[in-house]
């Protein structure tokens, strides 16, 4: 996801409009200093990945020496603004001895707020439940909050996360406590998906089922259920 034209993000009650330079509570404006505003939106469009504190002191302060207390002041702040807490994170995530990175569910982007997700030709079976996708972020796990819920042992409370985009599937791991496989190979990072798929979160196994051509065939790193053991 890029910024170049500008972006809004809707995650939670609240609305990230990077064009607009604003962080909207509903209705309500939430102010935000320059430089959280900027932090905000960089770990926002970087999400789910985390961001190096380095490579953060160099996009808001470049070729200049500041304290890394100033980047914990404005990670407070931002914190502050969302009702979040470090302890009890749902919208920024500390990485121990790394940096921070946004673990927020987005609900819609693009280039304006109110962007429709639209359903997509592609859905997952978990037991008798069959969950349609949407074009967009689809996240998986054990919390009540996120898209799709599954509340199993031994699956993290954000645990991966499927994104239907330009005719593409891809998953991507949420940095989960038991790792994210794909037909038996573990995710590192992200891969994009063709054709049904057997997904482990951890010991929990759930199927992903696609319409054909639903997915694009260009993609250097694919897992083809067709290439696979047969799926139970």
């Amino acid at each position: 996801m890029t910024g170049n034209l500008g972006f809004a993000v809707r995650f939670g009650p609240f609305t990230l409009d990077e064009r607009a330079r604003t962080l909207r509570r509903g209705e309500a404006g939430i102010h935000l200093s320059p430089k959280a505003f900027d932090l905000l939106t960089l770990l926002v469009q970087r999400r789910p990945a985390a961001v190096a504190k380095a490579e953060i002191h160099q996009h808001l302060w470049p070729h200049t020496f500041v304290s890394e207390g100033n980047l914990a002041v404005l990670v407070a702040e931002i914190r502050q603004a969302l009702g979040d807490s470090a302890r009890e994170s749902t919208f920024v995530r500390t990485v121990q001895r790394f940096g921070y990175a946004f673990s927020g569910v987005v609900a819609q982007s693009g280039a304006v707020a109110g962007l429709r997700r639209e359903p997509a030709a592609c859905w997952i079976v978990s037991g008798v439940r069959r969950i349609a996708l949407t074009a967009g972020e689809n996240i998986l796990g054990r919390n009540p909050s996120v898209g799709i819920h599954i509340d199993a042992v031994g699956v993290s409370r954000r645990h991966a996360m499927l994104v239907v985009a330009d005719g593409e599937i891809t998953l991507v791991d949420l940095a989960s406590k038991n790792g994210t496989f794909a037909n038996g190979i573990r995710v590192t990072g992200s891969v994009r998906l063709i054709g049904d798929t057997e997904i482990h979160l951890g010991p929990v196994a759930v199927r992903f089922c696609t319409l054909p051509d639903a997915a694009s065939t260009q993609s250097t790193e694919t897992w083809d259920a067709a290439r696979s053991s047969s799926l139970p």
